[in-house]
């Protein structure tokens, strides 16, 4: 069986077995995951690895397009989780999975560390606690600088900032071609990505979840909720009502890649009750990032930024690095994170429903997602479901994006031997059109210019898409016809 996804996002498969498809003939899956987010695509790629139908679901036209593709990109160690929680646990050995996996498939890391910065004898005081939980978390790299080392470390600092707290192995990471990567994987070994297939009821009987989807029904024996901002909806229509989320909107100011140079770490606030706060970091495409913002809203779609929001971020910022705010900002963005109200990821598994709830999975999501991929196999197998003896999946390599690895227009013997990496279709990120070639013709295609942005950059730079932007989309609409 060879099974492609268009860029339309319609399900085609050449040399179909019986029962594959939408309307008649519906297939039996053993497994579907409502979600194509990182935690969603992570939990088919692990499912992939066993003789298992699997089907991955997700209502937009693409793969992360929610929380996964508007974030931090930090590849937390996890010093700062809530001691003894599943979060916790989950995000400490999923950061070494994704390190490892990270490496190995071309996903560019960049180990910077990070500086969680005092600026007032109050927040000095609260280090000490700060490393004692670090220590308590299992990371045992955390040190307390004094005003002076810090300096060294951070000269561009403004005024005022009296210590920090280092941890030394907080990393950025690029947040697309993660997700990007597990899906990749999972398609290639036989998942069925269903993309603008929105679940609209799901009912029970003689052992099968029947969904009931904007591209038709779909039968499955167990169903995996992963399906972060909506989850709390995909519950109801289980019949539970146990959690709510809320969405937690974080907007940010992405600045020129001449602002680099301005920091060397990754700037953490010292955590307050009312969150983590506003950071400044470094982005593995050559940025800098300011935010985010936390505010609690009512709707799931407001992903627009405020004026009185960005204001907040530049006083912020003008705090932490008062030379920042001379360069110039490149975009802003909002993203919505899963808020339910309490200070742990909510995974639940009701064996007798045969159904997994995977909520409230918040900004460490990119970081736990290897390792909440494997909590939840173990759990679908306490459920009573054969998983089957699993296989290694064949390696992938993804286009790097990072600033600070080889590119395509950069190697010489990749242009002699195609030309199109030579070409440039977006200046101000160096994307060619042999890299806008090989994304649209990929396993998972884009399913609008905006998805072919997150796979290559182009249209992410300095002028924000005014130069490539329709040559870019007539590739895309020239690659969909």
């Amino acid at each position: 069986m060879r099974t492609t996804i268009t860029t339309s996002g319609t399900l085609t498969t050449m040399e179909r077995p019986p029962g594959t498809g939408f309307g008649t003939g519906v297939p039996v899956y053993d497994v579907t995951v409502i979600g194509a987010g990182v935690v969603g695509t992570a939990i088919a790629r692990e499912l992939a690895r066993h003789p298992l139908r699997t089907a991955l679901l997700d209502a937009s036209d693409d793969i992360a397009t929610g929380t996964s593709k508007a974030n931090t990109a930090i590849l937390h160690t996890g010093f700062d989780a809530v001691p003894g929680t599943l979060e916790a646990r989950l995000v400490r050995e999923g950061q070494h999975r994704l390190r490892a996996y990270a490496a190995e498939s071309g996903i560019p890391v960049e180990r910077v560390g990070a500086l969680l910065v005092a600026w007032d004898d109050e927040q000095l005081a609260a280090l000490p606690a700060l490393l004692a939980k670090a220590e308590r978390n299992e990371y045992h790299e955390a040190r307390l600088l004094d005003g002076e080392e810090l300096r060294t470390r951070e000269p561009r600092l403004g005024p005022g900032a009296l210590g920090a707290l280092e941890i030394p192995d907080e990393s950025i990471i690029c947040p697309w071609t993660t997700p990007l990567a597990y899906a990749t994987q999972a398609v290639r070994a036989g998942v069925h990505l269903h993309l603008n297939c929105r679940v609209s009821a799901i009912d029970d009987g003689d052992g099968l979840h029947t969904l009931t989807t904007s591209r038709g029904t779909l039968r499955t024996r167990h169903l995996i909720n992963a399906a972060g901002l909506h989850a709390d909806e995909i519950d109801r229509l289980l019949g539970h009502t146990e959690f709510t989320v809320t969405p937690r909107r974080g907007q940010l100011l992405v600045f020129d890649k001449l602002a680099r140079d301005l920091v060397r770490h990754i700037l953490l606030p010292v955590p307050t009750a009312a969150g983590k706060g506003v950071l400044v970091a470094p982005t593995v495409f050559g940025n800098v990032l300011l935010g985010p913002t936390a505010e609690d809203i009512d709707d799931k779609t407001a992903t627009g930024s405020t004026a009185d929001a960005l204001t907040l971020l530049r006083e912020k910022g003008r705090r932490i690095l008062p030379d920042l705010l001379d360069e110039e900002v490149t975009a802003v963005y909002a993203g919505l994170r899963a808020a339910i109200g309490q200070e742990d990821y909510r995974i639940r598994c009701r064996p007798d429903e045969r159904h997994i709830t995977v909520g409230g999975i918040r900004s460490t999501g990119l970081t736990a997602s290897m390792a909440i991929a494997a909590h939840v196999m173990e759990l679908l197998g306490e459920s009573g479901l054969d998983l089957g003896e699993p296989a290694e999946l064949p390696p992938v390599t993804l286009p790097n994006l990072g600033e600070s690895f080889p590119r395509p227009y950069q190697d010489a013997t990749l242009i002699a031997r195609d030309p199109a990496y030579g070409t440039l279709v977006c200046h101000c990120e160096r994307v060619s059109a042999g890299e806008i070639r090989d994304a649209l013709t990929s396993t998972v295609p884009p399913g609008s210019p905006d998805g072919l942005s997150r796979r290559t950059r182009a249209g992410n730079g300095r002028c924000q898409g005014f130069y490539c932007g329709a040559t870019v989309r007539a590739l895309f609409e020239e690659a969909r016809s």
